[in-house]
């Protein structure tokens, strides 16, 4: 990993959070949950009280709404879900399954909209569960306890256990 302030640069920081873990963006969600309803309720209290509508006018204000909230739901999807076996990457419009030995790198640059994980395959995935959008914070943090994960269970895989622990010299 590249030493960066954001990097932890002892084995028992970030403490390694128990397993399974998910991260998500808490405000951004709730932001946008909280949008979603309210817009929809709106419409279709616009659509109810206008009288001159007929009754198909009325239905397509709420498509509308509802089209609208479907819309801000799909975009409060993304999560990082870290178990025992692997990470599961929810984005918007997929879901990827990792095991621990794909991700190499775990990665939050300053100015990055979100998470990247580089692959073994070469690839490089955005993971937009973890996005230092409102929380800035809370992102670091949660990458850093996914940065932490990944390398422990790196380790652990390349000794041949899986129980979580820092090896001094590669925390």
């Amino acid at each position: 990993m590249p030493d960066t302030p954001d990097t932890p640069t002892t084995p028992d920081t970030p403490e390694l959070p128990a397993l399974p873990v998910t991260f998500r963006p808490g405000r951004t969600r709730a932001v946008l949950l909280t949008a979603g309803v309210t817009i929809f309720v709106v419409i279709t209290t616009v659509a109810l009280l206008l009288e001159k509508l007929n009754p198909g006018e009325r239905l397509s204000f709420v498509f509308t709404a509802a089209l609208l909230f479907g819309v801000l739901a799909l975009l409060s999807r993304p999560k990082v879900v870290a178990d025992e076996s692997g990470v599961t990457v929810v984005n918007i419009a997929g879901v990827r399954r990792l095991a621990w030995a794909e991700i190499l790198q775990v990665n939050l640059r300053p100015g990055d909209p979100w998470v990247f994980l580089n692959l073994s395959d070469g690839t490089s995935l955005p993971a937009l569960g973890i996005q230092p959008g409102i929380a800035k914070q809370h992102a670091i943090s949660d990458a850093r306890a996914l940065r932490a994960l990944v390398e422990a269970r790196s380790l652990g895989e390349q000794d041949g256990r899986h129980d979580g622990q820092h090896d001094e010299h590669h925390g």
